[in-house]
């Protein structure tokens, strides 16, 4: 039913009645002060329906909390407030404090204090940890490494494509840097390894990139990325750089793993040739320091034997001028004698000859020791052929004459 229907009377819409108007806005307000002027141990007002306050806090104002109780809470809680300022540093971290966010001190591990929030706020930085950037790869769960080629392919010098895949470790140097200077220096230093890496393997040559020039590459970064970070400030060091993997990409590493076969086996025949060759050098410089020096002693021998012959000639000479006729008999027979000790003919004569000679040629023959100290065993001893000629001779001399004895005696018969 509307208010103002038939046979309501005549009501208004705020609840009056006759020539009733709204409530006067004065006094909602007074009643409101009132009522909060109770709640903290004042007096509340009281409007009756004549519009006058009443002042009889006994009766007629509500009942509130005393001031010391407002006091007393409000102390506990500011002892509360100053206490959340306590705060606790780990080891192996340190306490970056803000004051209305700006930097105001480096703490070290321990119990500190600071203004709490929101004047004062702390970041606990840990500055002991090992952090690792990867590049061309990420490790998930259970050390699952997943590939990343958009990291991970990169343009060599000639014009060809690697896929390196790169660990970067780093730990926080300096807090405030780290938590100030950069909005997040772990992606800033991830970046800029990625860009030293490419810059890197940019200037090389695919195949040195893949065998002999992984540590270089990897000092090299390590350098690049050092000296950026340092230029940056970003409270951070670089502590090492690892190269986890390089290889070409896999849609032609096939092929690329044939020619590391080849290169390996012309590394193989080429280390083989040059074992040979330390091993035939060496030999061959000893044989020819071998033949130089019997060629030298060769020679001094034959320099000793010419001057020791031309002083016996000399010798001889002088012996000659003083008895020829000696000196010439004496050189003939040792002539002869050198002659026919090295002829392995027999020469017999006299009046024999027609009888049967009887000689012992493997007893005549023994060993004889020449000049140089070695073994002749061919010549015959010339002693030994002297007197056997000898009496072979006396025996067929004997022989003959009693043969001739005989014919006699026959023919006077």
């Amino acid at each position: 039913m509307s208010w103002n229907e038939p046979g309501r009377g005549n009501r208004d819409p705020w609840g009056g009645s006759g020539n009733q108007g709204p409530p006067d806005l004065d006094e909602v307000i007074k009643n409101v002060k009132g009522k909060f002027g109770g709640l903290f141990g004042g007096k509340g007002g009281q409007s009756g329906g004549n519009g006058q306050g009443g002042d009889d806090g006994g009766s007629g104002g509500p009942s509130g909390i005393s001031g010391a109780a407002i006091g007393g809470i409000i102390g506990v809680a500011l002892l509360v407030w100053l206490a959340s300022g306590i705060y606790i540093v780990d080891e192996g971290h340190r306490g970056v404090e803000k004051r209305f966010g700006a930097f105001h001190r480096t703490t070290m591990p321990g119990p500190h204090w600071r203004p709490p929030q929101p004047i004062g706020s702390v970041e606990r930085v840990n500055v002991e940890e090992i952090r690792v950037s990867e590049i061309g790869y990420q490790t998930g769960g259970g050390n699952q490494r997943r590939h990343v080629p958009r990291e991970a392919l990169m343009l060599t010098q000639d014009e060809n494509i690697v896929d390196v895949q790169l660990a970067v470790q780093y730990q926080v140097e300096d807090p405030a840097a780290f938590v100030f200077n950069f909005r997040d220096p772990e992606q800033t230093i991830k970046d800029m390894s990625e860009s030293a890496l490419r810059e890197t393997v940019g200037k090389r040559r695919m195949d040195f990139v893949l065998t002999e020039g992984r540590t270089e590459v990897a000092q090299e970064t390590r350098r690049l990325v050092s000296e950026a970070m340092e230029s940056y400030q970003t409270g951070l060091r670089v502590v090492s750089v690892d190269m986890q993997d390089v290889q070409p990409p896999e849609e032609v590493q096939p092929a690329f793993e044939d020619a590391i076969m080849a290169r390996e086996d012309e590394q193989r025949k080429i280390n083989q040739a040059n074992a040979y060759r330390n091993e035939i050098i060496p030999r061959a410089q000893g044989e020819s320091a071998r033949i130089r020096e019997e060629a030298e002693g060769y020679r001094q021998q034959a320099i000793a034997e010419a001057e020791g012959e031309s002083a016996r000639f000399l010798a001889l000479l002088q012996e000659y001028s003083q008895a020829p006729e000696v000196t010439r008999t004496r050189i003939y027979l040792d002539a002869v004698s050198d002659i026919y000790s090295r002829s392995r003919k027999i020469f017999m004569t006299g009046d024999a000859a027609d009888s049967l000679l009887y000689l012992p040629l493997d007893g005549m023959s023994r060993p004889r020791v020449d000049g140089d100290g070695q073994r002749d065993t061919g010549r015959l001893d010339p002693d030994i052929l002297d007197r056997r000629l000898s009496t072979s001779q006396s025996g067929a001399q004997d022989g003959g004459a009693r043969s001739r004895g005989d014919l006699r005696s026959r023919e006077g018969r």
